[in-house]
């Protein structure tokens, strides 16, 4: 047996016990590490405006706080389908979720309004309008219903348009073609307006619609019809840019409440500035999805500036106003956003 002196016993000790106190406050750093839940319905692809959104408030996050916030990402509707994490939001079993804003209209319908169509006249317009009083009263609805705070509007890369099989290049041409919608009221009533004949589909479903002829096209943004190849079924598109659709993140309350008040403003901030880089990122991949799908074959027609304001101005007075008579709280947001026009 190997025999060790005391003070060499007594000095190997005291050393192991500092190593041991000097490891203690990184170790409670780990532990106390806040991992925020954050469910997404798109790929996790540098094509997807929800992967991009969360990469940069990774990243700010990490340059801020270090590991004190985790966010881990599930893209793909890996904790289900947008209409049930909606619901686990609420209740706190998911604690982020990055989404349209149609999906949180069930909860708050006057979130609706933004649907309606020509609404905004760019992500320019959309950002400004959601930064001042409309977005406000909208978020200060929904935490009323819900408990859930909306920390950002951020941008899809692109306005919606019309794409069809045969090229539609004007209003009069509109008439009577089944488009492929959303299913909500604001969708359905913005093309019933413009005389299309709105058919709610499923997107799963929409490739083999418009290869069957089940529907004539559909309404959408070009980097979703690029990612989907649904340029393979359609090969015109008439650039109506009638939705500029607000992306939204929403925080539960217990998702909220997780962040101490000592990290909350670096958490927000880092929230605020991941919207700012994302949206200057969603102007280019807008662009170049529609570059690409030129090259692929898709014909491209600018609608006249005539329609368009006609258009809007039949949007105006009848959709507006009727939502404004539903929901008579939103009718100083429709003035809001018509004073923020840029």
């Amino acid at each position: 047996m190997v025999s060790i002196p005391r003070r060499r016993f007594v000095h190997a000790g005291a050393a192991a016990s500092l190593a041991v106190l000097a490891g203690f406050p990184a170790l409670v750093r780990a532990q106390s590490s806040i991992a925020l839940r954050f469910s997404s319905s798109m790929l996790a692809d540098d094509n997807a405006a929800h992967y991009v959104w969360c990469q940069r408030l990774q990243a700010n996050l990490k340059a801020a706080v270090g590991d004190a916030i985790r966010i881990d990402y599930f893209p793909n509707n890996q904790l289900g389908k947008e209409s049930d994490v909606v619901q686990q939001v609420k209740v706190g079993s998911v604690d982020m979720m990055v989404t349209g804003s149609s999906i949180f209209a069930t909860i708050s319908p006057e979130i609706g309004m933004l649907d309606l169509g020509y609404l905004f006249d760019s992500y320019a317009h959309a950002g400004k309008a959601l930064e001042g009083p409309a977005g406000t009263t909208l978020n200060e609805l929904l935490q009323k219903r819900s408990g859930c705070t909306i920390l950002t509007w951020a941008s899809h890369f692109g306005a919606r348009s019309v794409y069809t099989k045969a090229p539609v290049k004007s209003l009069a041409e509109i008439k009577g073609v089944k488009l492929r919608v959303l299913p909500t009221p604001a969708f359905i009533e913005t093309f019933k307006l413009m005389g299309a004949i709105p058919t709610p589909i499923p997107f799963g479903e929409l490739y083999m619609a418009a290869q069957t002829g089940v529907v004539d096209g559909f309404e959408h943004d070009a980097a979703t019809v690029l990612a989907s190849k649904l340029n393979e079924v359609v090969k015109s598109c008439w650039l109506t840019e009638h939705l500029f659709s607000p992306m939204v993140v929403v925080i539960g309350k217990r998702g909220m409440d997780k962040i101490p008040a000592s990290l909350r403003p670096a958490f927000l901030k880092a929230v605020h500035d991941a919207t700012t880089q994302q949206r200057a990122i969603a102007s280019d991949k807008g662009k170049a999805a529609i570059e690409e799908l030129q090259r692929k074959g898709m014909s491209f027609f600018p609608m006249a500036a005539a329609d368009r304001a006609a258009v809007r101005k039949e949007m105006e007075s009848r959709l507006w106003a009727d939502f404004a008579k539903q929901y008579p709280v939103t009718a100083p947001l429709f003035a809001a956003v018509n004073a923020a026009r840029v």
